[in-house]
């Protein structure tokens, strides 16, 4: 599109809509506004009239200053130099600004995203000839981004056609060339080691496809209890204090992704520069080498600009389709999707738009699917199988799952994990609900599980949840009318649901040995609880106390079990369970010794 003639005038402001005239404007064109060259987006048209919505204040702006069109949509740099990268939320490398301009962002700054100074060394695909006809997402080559992750360069989906040239083996900058192609339409176009592309336009795939496999958080209460697949959505919902925050961070830091996406996204600065400050000095687990080499941050705080908010969600997911693209595992989590929707309310509102339940537009429930649904699991146009895997934070006022953000995410997701401020106040954490959550793949994940860790899973798993819904029922009959009401088989379910609390559920993330729990030491330790659960079931219907068995020293050893074992000590923890089976076969003996005697 021409960028020649392509300037308007101001014509009124209302916060962060700007109302222009400008002929020949395009609906979502990019534009900057003022003498301060403001950055924002068309959102509507009237004739040559256009609204526009502003990614930055604009404050000090006076209707009659100019406008000019860029001839793009709002969209983000694709190549090299991500990982690692932190930025706002229309794609603004933090970093650099702040080298540049200190803390606070100058209104108006615009830098590229990626560093245009730096050079990549290109090995081209060895395969590709010229004149071979090139579709959407062949690989033309590869470029080391970081220590553990090998960058794809791929055919942008506009850029296909007749391969004319393509670089040799070396060292380039993103502007310099590494290839030509002859388009459909007989024009000459450049390939480059990055290219841009539309953040509200889903990028193209060949097709989509199941899921096969559970996203491995090592947390026990997402991976046995609520497993979400690789290429699932996720939602995890709660009240102030909850800990959603630190759930999503668990999930960056141990999850068995490849790519760990985390947009900030309107939540309070303390808790983004936590993040930003403890990210980059984490060590990946499954490496060994630093977390951000497999990361990158997208910060938009609740005091940047409301419109910006609204944009950092499509800014993240973008990304992310990028490197599934290339065949990577992606995991991009959305901290959190309520401040998103306020962020739609808030510009519906200043645009006259009628308001539905609690203010919130009516497309709300139609924008939040078509945030999630670029969600999936894919075959991509060149390098494989990729996954897009969402996981969005709602923070519902008051805890009220009820509200239209949370309402509206539990129809959309298939795995929720719902955070209750009672277990919170408890100091449960994490504070997961397993009676308010659910996971529709259960099936799929049980095969997984099935076949790398025990066929017993699902069974366990099974138990385990009834075992606690068991245990909900009687613990309001003690409520009402004491524990004495209750039978010694009764007092047990109650004494082992706690130990399947206290001894798989709770998970610190503070803790250095059980912050991170893989399945087998999932399995085991929930098999631990269940047959400790079993044993002493056997010995109630012989007659033996239930006291005597709430009593036991080996009860506080499993509990204890998950702190003092970490991952690879897996042999000694069955080790530990045979100690116990002993301790209930003597137990067993001695009390038919008894009842011989007496």
């Amino acid at each position: 599109m021409s960028r020649d003639n392509r300037h308007g005038v101001i014509r009124e402001i209302n916060g962060p809509i700007v109302t222009i005239t400008l002929p020949g404007i395009h609906n979502g064109e990019q534009v900057k506004i003022g003498e301060m060259g403001l950055y924002g987006e068309v959102i509507s048209l009237n004739g040559e009239d256009a609204v526009i919505q502003a990614y930055e204040s604009t404050e000090g702006v006076r209707p009659g200053e100019p406008v000019e069109a860029l001839g793009w949509p709002l969209s983000v740099e694709l190549g090299p130099g991500l990982l690692g990268g932190i930025f706002d939320g229309v794609q603004r490398p933090l970093e650099e600004i702040f080298s540049r301009a200190g803390d606070h962002i100058p209104r108006g700054l615009s830098l590229p995203a990626l560093d245009r100074e730096r050079s990549w060394h290109f090995v081209p695909s060895a395969d590709l000839e010229r004149g071979q006809q090139l579709g959407s997402g062949t690989l033309l080559g590869r470029v080391q981004e970081t220590a553990i992750i090998e960058h794809r360069i791929l055919v942008p989906p506009e850029r296909i056609g007749e391969l004319i040239e393509l670089a040799p083996e070396g060292d380039y900058l993103l502007d310099e060339p590494i290839g030509r192609v002859r388009t459909p339409n007989g024009r000459t176009r450049k390939l480059k080691l990055y290219h841009r592309w539309p953040v509200r336009t889903p990028r193209p795939y060949k097709r989509r496809d199941h899921g096969v496999a559970p996203l491995i958080t090592g947390q026990r209460i997402l991976d046995t209890f609520f497993p979400l697949l690789k290429g699932g959505k996720g939602a995890v919902p709660g009240p102030f204090g909850a800990g959603k925050t630190v759930v999503q961070q668990q999930v960056a830091r141990w999850s068995n992704a490849d790519i760990v996406i985390y947009v900030g996204c309107g939540e309070r600065g303390n808790e983004l520069v936590d993040v930003l400050e403890t990210f980059p000095q984490l060590q990946d687990p499954y490496s060994g080498r630093k977390l951000m080499e497999r990361t990158l941050l997208v910060a938009n705080t609740s005091n940047m600009p409301v419109v910006a908010r609204e944009a950092s969600i499509y800014v993240g997911i973008t990304m992310a389709e990028y490197y599934r693209d290339q065949g990577y595992d992606v995991v991009m989590l959305a901290d959190s999707t309520s401040r998103w929707a306020e962020a739609l309310r808030e510009v519906s509102g200043r645009l006259g738009q009628m308001p539905v339940e609690e203010g919130y537009p009516a497309y709300l429930a139609s924008r939040l699917a078509a945030v999630y649904e670029r969600a999936g699991r894919v075959e991509t146009g060149g390098c494989g199988k990729g996954s897009v895997t969402l996981i969005g934070a709602v923070s519902p006022p008051g805890g009220d799952f009820s509200e239209p953000v949370t309402a509206h995410t539990k129809e959309i997701i298939q795995t929720f994990w719902a955070l209750s401020k009672e277990l919170a106040d408890a100091r449960h954490y994490p504070a997961i609900d397993w009676v308010g959550s659910f996971a529709a793949d259960v099936g799929t994940a049980a095969r997984w599980w099935h076949e790398k860790i025990s066929p017993e899973w699902e069974r366990r798993r099974t138990q385990a949840l009834s075992l606690l819904a068991r245990d909900a029922e009687l613990s309001r009959i003690v409520n009402l009318v004491g524990p004495e009401a209750l039978s010694s088989a009764q007092r047990w379910e109650l004494e082992s649901a706690a130990l399947v609390k206290e001894g798989v559920l709770q998970q610190s993330a503070l803790d250095p040995v059980d912050t991170f729990s893989s399945p087998e030491k999932q399995f085991l330790l929930l098999d631990m609880v269940l047959t400790i659960y079993e044993k002493g079931a056997e010995l109630i219907e012989l007659g033996v106390p239930a006291q005597e068995l709430t009593e036991l020293p080996l009860l506080a050893k499993a509990r204890r079990a998950k702190q003092s074992y970490d991952s690879q000590q897996t042999a000694q923890l069955k080790e530990l369970m045979e100690e116990f089976n002993q301790s209930f076969n003597n137990i067993r003996l001695e009390y038919a010794k008894f009842k011989e005697h007496a």
